[in-house]
């Protein structure tokens, strides 16, 4: 997931301890994702904000017109 979000498979390499980059380019192929579509959601108060970020959503704004936080989390598909 690091490498498709960063595109760099030497830091992947890096942060996975590999010393071949062949055993770190096997693991970026387990995961595959189509297309970047996600799962947005919205938190209108701080509690409803704090249960999307343990389902591992991330903050991407504020709309002030709607007085909410949106929010996002990619969809992925393990093959």
């Amino acid at each position: 997931m690091e490498y498709h979000l960063t595109k760099d498979i030497k830091w992947v390499q890096q942060l996975l301890g590999h010393k071949n980059l062949e055993n770190t380019d096997m693991y970026t192929q387990l995961i595959n994702f189509e297309s970047d579509e996600w799962h947005v959601a919205h938190a209108r108060n701080l509690a409803e904000e704090s249960k999307l970020i343990e389902a591992g959503f991330e903050y991407v704004r504020y709309s002030e017109k709607d007085g909410m936080a949106i929010y996002r989390k990619r969809k992925r598909r393990v093959v």
